[in-house]
């Protein structure tokens, strides 16, 4: 299957990942935000790292943690707080593991039985921008592919099919 994601860089700070996914936009939704389905995605089954915890307090001023690597001890996390959070519809939220960390916006946009969502990441600076892209190109589109498998999944076993 060809990627349907697309990357674009839209300034020096600014980038922006769209996809358009074969499920309705509460499903979507509710892959970003159920902490056991988000993990069955996000980290790239190529990189070899798996998820080892995901902890989210979905709402304006709640946090999130997630945290990938094969022990407690090699472990990486990734955290920040949600700055804003309307169901089905849009997160905000920060990156704060580093100095450098962008603000994440996600938008679902339902367009009949599809959605298609834009996710914006702007940064403090170009290099931060640099920095974080690498790997990107690669990463983003495979963890979509895999939400597209979840998403199949969650809605046969909702369709009843």
């Amino acid at each position: 299957m060809n990627s349907r994601t697309t990357i674009e860089r839209r300034s020096d700070r600014e980038l922006v990942v769209t996809r358009t996914f074969d499920a309705p936009a509460s499903l979507v939704f509710e892959a970003w935000t159920t902490p056991d389905l988000f993990m069955r995605w996000w980290a790239p089954k190529s990189a070899g790292v798996p998820m080892l915890s995901c902890e989210m307090d979905v709402r304006a001023g709640g946090g999130y943690r997630v945290e990938f690597g094969h022990d407690a001890s090699t472990s990486m996390a990734f955290f920040g707080k949600y700055l804003d959070v309307v169901p089905h519809s849009r997160l905000v939220w920060t990156n704060e593991e580093g100095d450098d960390g962008a603000v994440t916006t996600v938008t679902f946009e339902e367009m009949g039985d599809k959605t298609l969502l834009t996710l914006r990441e702007l940064y403090p600076s170009k290099e931060a921008l640099d920095d974080a892209i690498v790997g990107m190109e690669d990463g983003m589109p495979e963890q979509f592919e895999q939400l597209d498998e979840l998403l199949a999944t969650l809605s046969a076993s909702v369709g009843g099919s």
